[in-house]
């Protein structure tokens, strides 16, 4: 059985209304959502969810990146990789809009960092839901990444240092 073709996923998020939408016609509103200097900063409860409590999502549009991490819902739980995801974003005033390219990065910490939906995102040049300048665009940014992870011996903080963001991920 081949991969599912999906079509890509594309959400807003408002900055002023902190609520984010997806392409499926929900919307969340976020308990975080703040601008930084480099990107924007969100958090919001997965209620749906039963292993995760929250979602924390960092968008980096300068590196082309959504930086995600699912936080337990039971402190004894063991944390889930987090997952580095090519995106384009677009800036329009307050709301931020995020195309997924559909090809990531699980960077589990202590270990090293793999390529993740390779499947999804072969399927989705094949099935031409991506066009060759996003296929291309996510092959760059996500390759680039692991081999500067890699450099960083696979630590996420150490990674987003050397890029110039001070901040801990993920943010307690």
């Amino acid at each position: 059985m081949g991969a599912v073709i999906t079509p890509q996923l594309v959400d807003v998020v408002d900055t002023v209304s902190a609520v984010r939408s997806y392409s499926s016609g929900m919307s969340r509103h976020l308990s975080t959502c703040r601008v930084e200097s480099w990107g924007l900063r969100l958090e919001c409860p997965t209620p749906e969810d039963p292993f995760s409590d929250s979602e924390i999502t960092w968008l980096m549009p300068d590196l082309g990146l959504r930086l995600t991490h699912h936080r337990p819902r039971s402190r004894h739980a063991r944390s889930g990789p987090s997952v580095l995801t090519a995106v384009r974003v677009l800036r329009d005033g307050r709301s931020w809009r995020t195309t997924d390219l559909l090809l990531g990065l699980a960077v589990p910490g202590g270990t090293t960092a793999r390529i993740v939906r390779s499947e999804e995102f072969a399927a989705a040049v094949a099935g031409r839901v991506l066009n060759p300048d996003d296929a291309d665009q996510a092959l760059r940014t996500v390759h680039r990444t692991l081999e500067e992870v890699s450099l960083h011996r696979h630590d996420l903080d150490t990674w987003l240092t050397h890029r110039g963001i001070y901040d801990v991920w993920p943010s307690l």
